[in-house]
C-alpha cells in the first residue's frame, strides 16, 4: 500500500507591520549629501583650523593697536572683530537656527580632538570625566576667567583662553577614546550651552525607531558617531553634531524640519536634567549677565570706591597693588588698563553673586510653577522655557563688542537699541509659548497651566529687566 506523501506543515505567518516610508525632499537629500561628502567637510574643518591658528596666535605677538588703528589695517583688531564681533555671536545664533552644525562641520577644536584621538592612546573614558556637571562648571570658570584677563579686548588673553581650550581638547583626544570627541561631549566649556540652544533648532536628524528595528534597508554599517551618541535611541538634538554621518542609517535617520522649540515641549520632561537647569539658570543667564554687567554697573563702581577707601583706612595697600601678571589679571599699562587685586576680587564676587541671585530666583519660580501644576518634579522641564532668553542675552552681550568696534570705525548703528528690544521681547514671548505648551505635558487643567506660565513670565520679566538695565538704563 502506497501512502501519500505527507504535506509539510506551513510555517506560521510572519506578521506584517506597516512602516512608513522614509521622508523625501530637499532636507533628507542634504543630510545624505553630508554623509557622502564627509571628506569635503573634513577639508573645510582643516581650512578653518589653519585660519583659526593664524588669527589666534599671530596677533598675540604684535604690538597693541593705537587709537588710530582700524579693523582692516591691524591684524589684532581684525582678529578681535572676527572672533568676538562675528564668530562667537553668530555661532550662538547658528545653534538656534541650524542645531550644532558648527560643532560637526566647522569647529576647529572638535576636528583636532577627533583627529588626534584616532592615533592616541585610546583609553576608556574615566568615570570622573563623565560627571554631568563639567559643562556648567567649565562654563562658569571660563566666563569669569575671561573677564579677569579681558579676553574680548586683548589678543594675548584670547590666545590664553581659546588656545588653552584647544590644547586641552587635543590632550583629551590623545588620552581617551578612539576617533571620538570626548572633549566635546563631556568637557567643552560651551558644549552644554550649545546643547541647550540646539533644542530650539528647526532642523534635526530624526530617528524612526520602528524603521530602525524593521531593518528595511539603507546603510547598515554603523557610522563613527564622534560625540558618542546611541543613534538608535536619539530623541534630542542636544548632543548631535549634525555632521550627517548617520543620515540614511538603516533607512531610519533623516534630516527634517520641525517646529522650533518643539523638542523642549515633547521630550523635555524626559531629557531635562538638574545640570541642564543649573547651567541654564545659574550659568547662561545669571553668570553671563554678571559678566557683561560689572563693567557698566553703577553699583559696582560705587562698591569699588567704598572698598578702596576702606582698604586705605586699614593700611591694606596690597589690595590696591597692580603687580598681578597679565595672565591672572588684566595688566596693560601702555593702554592705561590695569586691574588691582581689589578689582579681581570684586569682579569674581559680583559675577558669582549675580549668578546665584538670578539663578536662585528663576529656579524658585520654576519650583513654584511645578507645584502649581501638581507635578513637583517638573521644574527642570519648565526651566527649559528660559532657553530662548538665555541664548538671546548671551548673543546680545557678545554683540556689544560688534557694536563698539563698528562705532569706532565711524559707522552709525541707530537701529541697535530697537533691535535689542525686539530680540528680548521675542525671546521672552517664545519662552512663554514653551512654558504654556510644556505645562500641558504635566496637567490638563488650563487654570493650573495659566498659573505656571504666569510664574515663568515673572522670571522672564526679571531677565529682561536685567538686560534692559545694561542696554537702556545705565
Amino acid at each position: 500500500m502506497v501512502r501519500a506523501a505527507a504535506t509539510p506543515a506551513l510555517a506560521a505567518p510572519v506578521p506584517l507591520h506597516f512602516v512608513a516610508r522614509r521622508p523625501a525632499g530637499a532636507l533628507p537629500a542634504l543630510g545624505d549629501a553630508m554623509r557622502r561628502h564627509g571628506r569635503l567637510i573634513r577639508g573645510v574643518q582643516w581650512a578653518i583650523v589653519l585660519v583659526y591658528a593664524v588669527l589666534v596666535v599671530l596677533p598675540a605677538f604684535l604690538p597693541l593697536p593705537d587709537d588710530a588703528a582700524r579693523i582692516l589695517d591691524h591684524l589684532g583688531l581684525f582678529a578681535q572683530f572676527l572672533f568676538w564681533g562675528i564668530w562667537w555671536p553668530f555661532v550662538l545664533l547658528s545653534m538656534v537656527l541650524l542645531g550644532r552644525v558648527w560643532c560637526g562641520v566647522f569647529c576647529p577644536e572638535g576636528a583636532l580632538s577627533e583627529a588626534v584621538s584616532r592615533h592616541g592612546r585610546g583609553r576608556g573614558i574615566p568615570r570622573w570625566m563623565r560627571w554631568g556637571g563639567w559643562p556648567a562648571v567649565a562654563f562658569v570658570i571660563t566666563t569669569i576667567y575671561g573677564q579677569l584677563v579681558s579676553v574680548y579686548q586683548y589678543p594675548q588673553a584670547a590666545l590664553l583662553v581659546l588656545g588653552g581650550s584647544t590644547v586641552a581638547a587635543v590632550l583629551v583626544g590623545a588620552w581617551v577614546g578612539r576617533g571620538k570627541r570626548v572633549w566635546c561631549r563631556h568637557l567643552c566649556p560651551v558644549g552644554g550651552v550649545f546643547g541647550l540652544l540646539a533644542r530650539l533648532a528647526p532642523l534635526h536628524f530624526q530617528v524612526d525607531r520602528a524603521r530602525w528595528e524593521a531593518r528595511t534597508g539603507g546603510i547598515t554599517r554603523l557610522p563613527n558617531c564622534a560625540p558618542l551618541i546611541d543613534i538608535r535611541r536619539m530623541e534630542s538634538a542636544s548632543a548631535c553634531h549634525m555632521c550627517g554621518r548617520c543620515s540614511g542609517q538603516r533607512d531610519a535617520v533623516t534630516l527634517i524640519a520641525r517646529v522650533p522649540g518643539s523638542e523642549i515641549v515633547r521630550h523635555g520632561a524626559n531629557t531635562a536634567s538638574g545640570w541642564d537647569t543649573a547651567l541654564l539658570l545659574f550659568g547662561l543667564i545669571g553668570v553671563a549677565m554678571g559678566a557683561f554687567h560689572w563693567g557698566a554697573s553703577p553699583g559696582f563702581v560705587a562698591l569699588r570706591v567704598a572698598l578702596a577707601d576702606w582698604a586705605v583706612e586699614r593700611g591694606w595697600w596690597w589690595l590696591l597693588a597692580d603687580n598681578a601678571p597679565w595672565w591672572l589679571l588684566t595688566h596693560y599699562p601702555q593702554n592705561q588698563d590695569v586691574f588691582v587685586w581689589l578689582d579681581g576680587v570684586l569682579i569674581v564676587a559680583y559675577i558669582l553673586a549675580t549668578g546665584l541671585a538670578v539663578g536662585a530666583a528663576l529656579y524658585g519660580l520654576c519650583l513654584a510653577a511645578a507645584r502649581a501644576l501638581g507635578r513637583p518634579g517638573a521644574q527642570h522641564h519648565l526651566a527649559l522655557a528660559y532657553v530662548p532668553l538665555g541664548g538671546c542675552g548671551a548673543f546680545l552681550g557678545l554683540s556689544m563688542t560688534t557694536v563698539t568696534m563698528l562705532r569706532h570705525e565711524g559707522l552709525a548703528v541707530p537701529w541697535v537699541d530697537g533691535t535689542r528690544a525686539l530680540l528680548l521681547a521675542g525671546a521672552a514671548l517664545w519662552g512663554l509659548w514653551l512654558a504654556w505648551h510644556s505645562s500641558a505635558v504635566h496637567s490638563q487643567s488650563r487654570t493650573r497651566r495659566a498659573l505656571a506660565t504666569g510664574l515663568i513670565a515673572i522670571g522672564s520679566g526679571l531677565v529682561v529687566a536685567g538686560w534692559s538695565a545694561l542696554f537702556f538704563w545705565w
